[in-house]
């Protein structure tokens, strides 16, 4: 359950927050995702980004050097696992599917793929320094 903890009598949401500005977009990374991200001044810190991807757009099947969470904030997502086998790629179980208030954990080196069924505001964290590693 969230709490309207704001100073003023206007509500705030994802939409009015400041959070959710300044985004910037990625090289080498999908089209659709902008991220803000967090300077990395600890080593051995996390990294923390507020993600937001538009509706349609996905990511390949790819791995994170490091364990990740990730929290919906708003919209809905779906995430598949896979095994490598032979130098295929083979679904492992069925589709997550995560919402608005949901989270998931995915642990490092972990092949995963992740489609934006709905237009997606994310908090995306990230074990030391964000990693992204294709695998065709």
């Amino acid at each position: 359950m969230s709490q309207d903890n704001t100073i003023s009598n206007a509500p705030m949401t994802s939409a009015t927050s400041t959070v959710w500005e300044n985004h910037v977009t990625v090289p080498d990374t999908p089209k659709g995702f902008t991220v803000r991200t967090t300077y990395p001044s600890n080593p051995n810190g996390a990294e923390v980004m507020l993600e937001k991807w538009d509706a349609g757009s996905e990511e390949p099947p790819h791995s994170h050097p490091g364990d990740d969470m990730t929290i919906v904030v708003e919209g809905k997502m779906s995430i598949q696992f896979y095994t490598k086998e032979a130098g295929n790629l083979i679904p492992d179980g069925d589709a997550v599917i995560l919402t608005k208030g949901d989270t998931g954990y995915i642990k490092g080196g972990r092949i995963h793929d992740a489609k934006y069924i709905e237009t997606c505001k994310l908090v995306y964290v990230h074990d030391k320094a964000f990693g992204f590693q294709p695998h065709p």
